[in-house]
């Protein structure tokens, strides 16, 4: 397995944007949110080439079981809202007894929900549509980041890390496109966390 990584890290500019990591992969545990599909997807299918054991947090459960048989006894799914501490704290719970401790965590859950700030016909960009996409895009990430965060500060060190976190974001973040003002902003305050 992979016992060493380079991360990139958001604000240690002037410096190296990197940071050297000495995780194990094989034998860890990582919950990966939004892990059915998409970029989420891929990251399960490579942590277990890897030899990690993954719990996939996702909403899709026709796609997260599917994955789960497709990968073997080393995935788990749990259906996910990323929004909802009760339904994070179970899949926390459901994780660390089927899988064992969280050593590592990757926020990949996320939507979009394409709206111009104003129509073709005048119309306003709904503020509903707009909270939505930032309470999962951005509040759902920081609620599954803290609640891990949680159970990892009780792992024992390894290396002297507890646990890794990642958190995707989107070159969005950066440079907002047409159409997608909600999604723009949730994924330029998970570059900003």
């Amino acid at each position: 397995g992979i016992h060493g990584c380079l991360v990139r890290v958001s604000g240690r500019r002037p410096y190296s944007p990197f940071v050297r990591c000495s995780m194990k992969i094989k034998g860890s545990v990582i919950a990966v949110t939004g892990g059915a599909s998409g970029l989420g997807q891929a990251a399960v299918e490579r942590l277990v080439s890897l030899g990690a054991k993954a719990a996939i947090w996702d909403m899709n459960e026709e796609k997260g079981q599917a994955l789960e048989k497709k990968l073997g006894a080393s995935v788990k799914f749990f259906k996910v809202d990323v929004t909802s501490d009760e339904s994070i704290e179970a899949a926390i719970s459901g994780t660390m007894e089927s899988l064992g401790d969280i050593r590592g965590l990757i926020n990949c859950a996320g939507i979009g929900a394409p709206s111009k700030v104003l129509s073709r016909k005048g119309k306003p960009h709904k503020m509903n549509i707009f909270g939505f996409v930032i309470k999962v895009n951005l509040l759902g990430t920081f609620n599954v980041l803290r609640l891990v965060t949680r159970e990892m500060a009780k792992n024992e060190p390894k290396n002297g890390e507890r646990g890794v976190i990642i958190n995707t974001a989107s070159v969005a973040a950066y440079e907002g496109q047409i159409g997608q003002a909600s999604y723009s902003a949730s994924k330029g305050g998970v570059v900003s966390m």
